[in-house]
């Protein structure tokens, strides 16, 4: 029987990342730091009631960066064998020796690294086993199917469970280890009447698989938008309100979040070069960084340098309040990192005054589109320009009319911003970004 994949491995792993940080001290390394991690999963996927794929996931890895004085050179290997560990080494010494020098390269500094590791509750184990997720898909995709007789075809349902352990340690004596788990459950039907074809999904996603949603409800309510898809139509081109349903709504938040990371920024590389006390969004636009949720699935008491994370008020009141900065990048701009090397962790976004649901936010729009999904990579990220393919629901009188599709809307990320009238209290929690359905001012939208 395979070892389990959970936080009895850690000990093994710390071994691993001792005998690279050790092999690098003996080649003459300055500074060092290693990653080790295993992982595995199990992927069922069933299409028309049929079982189309089972995958079963297995990996490892380590990767070790040396510094030779401020060279830098980096190598990988799949294999945990201390001959390999050690070859591995050998190979980063190597191209460290032939690299440029780097003022700003180098480990985090000793003083942020972290010292507390609160257990954030982000691994449980899912045993099932591939004939019980065969069966989950099958009764999520039959839900689905159930809701009308137009839902005659299927992209399928997909059961995934996935498990992983990481360590990490650099040359100043960081070294801690952590293990999570990820399960999903998502369904894709396709609704058909006459010669017009519409598909829509649904999904769930977890750290603890007993918070996620029941099969047959996921599998309705992948039917249930399918069919209300049905029928749609071209708009005539326009400028007009748009609000962006909570899946889709974070992706506009995600290119915030990119305009203002380091890298962004000291390669003046993004719209928003400089915004750190700006007012980017209007006054009532509140975002908090909580790295400590429980269950939430970018938690973290430590980045990727093993920097201690914290809480944190991204935007307060519309305005920045900082730039998300791993080392690197902090010293390049002259400021110190934030933990965010690797990226975010948990962005709440507050909802507007009143906590407007949808169905309020759809009300004082009255007139204008619903986006339910976005198509295509239209977004510039050093200008800003925004224009990507779009599907959804045409708004009158603070109602849905009729389902809309082969639109583009269109505009400035800065605008559009600026131009934010309203965050509602749909929360979608299924991401490291979370928050509601987002309400636009105007956007123009091309079509006919």
């Amino acid at each position: 029987m395979s070892q389990p994949v959970d936080a009895s491995r850690i000990p093994e792993l710390q071994s691993v990342v001792a005998l690279a940080l050790e092999e690098a001290r003996r080649r003459g390394a300055t500074q060092a730091e290693a990653d080790a991690s295993l992982q595995k999963g199990l992927n069922a996927t069933v299409r028309l009631g049929e079982v189309e794929t089972v995958e079963y996931q297995r990996d490892r890895g380590l990767g070790i960066t040396v510094y030779f004085g401020t060279r830098k050179g980096s190598a990988s290997t799949g294999d945990l064998a201390p001959a390999a560990i050690r070859d591995t080494v050998a190979k980063a010494c190597t191209i460290a020796r032939y690299t440029a020098e780097d003022a700003c390269a180098g480990l985090a500094d000793p003083e942020h690294l972290a010292t507390e590791f609160p257990d954030l509750e982000l691994d449980f184990d899912w045993p099932i086993e591939p004939d019980e997720a065969v069966a989950l898909a099958q009764r999520c995709e039959a839900a689905g199917r159930e809701v009308d007789a137009r839902l005659e075809n299927s992209e399928g349902a997909t059961v995934s469970t996935s498990r992983g352990v990481r360590v990490y340690g650099n040359s100043h004596g960081f070294l801690a280890g952590q293990s999570s788990s990820s399960h999903t459950l998502s369904c894709v039907l396709i609704a058909q009447a006459g010669d017009d074809m519409q598909r829509d999904y649904w999904y769930t996603t977890a750290r603890d698989p007993r918070e996620l949603e029941q099969a047959a409800k996921v599998g309705r309510v992948a039917g249930e938008r399918a069919i209300a898809r049905l029928g749609a139509r071209r708009l005539p081109t326009q400028k007009a309100p748009v609000l962006f349903a909570p899946e889709v709504a974070r992706g506009l938040v995600g290119h915030f979040v990119a305009a203002i990371r380091g890298g962004a920024q000291y390669r003046k590389s993004t719209f928003l070069l400089g915004a750190a006390g700006q007012q980017v969004f209007p006054a009532f636009v509140q975002m908090h960084e909580r790295p400590f949720l429980r269950k939430g699935l970018a938690s973290g008491a430590w980045d990727s340098e093993g920097v201690r994370t914290r809480d944190r008020e991204l935007v307060r009141d519309g305005v920045v309040d900082g730039y998300l900065l791993g080392s690197y990048s902090a010293r390049k701009l002259g400021l110190v990192t934030t933990g965010n090397a690797g990226g975010l962790h948990n962005l709440l976004v507050d909802p507007s005054a009143g906590a407007p649901d949808a169905a309020a936010l759809m009300r004082q729009m009255r007139r204008g589109l619903l986006v339910t999904e976005l198509m295509g990579q239209g977004v510039n990220g050093v200008t800003g320009d925004y224009s990507r393919g779009a599907t959804g629901f045409w708004v009158e009188d603070g109602a849905i009319a009729f389902p809309v599709q082969e639109v583009t809307i269109a505009g400035n990320l800065k605008d559009m911003y600026r131009n934010v009238v309203a965050i509602g209290a749909d929360l979608d929690l299924r991401g490291g970004i979370r928050m509601g359905s987002l309400l636009l001012e105007q956007m123009t939208i091309a079509g006919e």
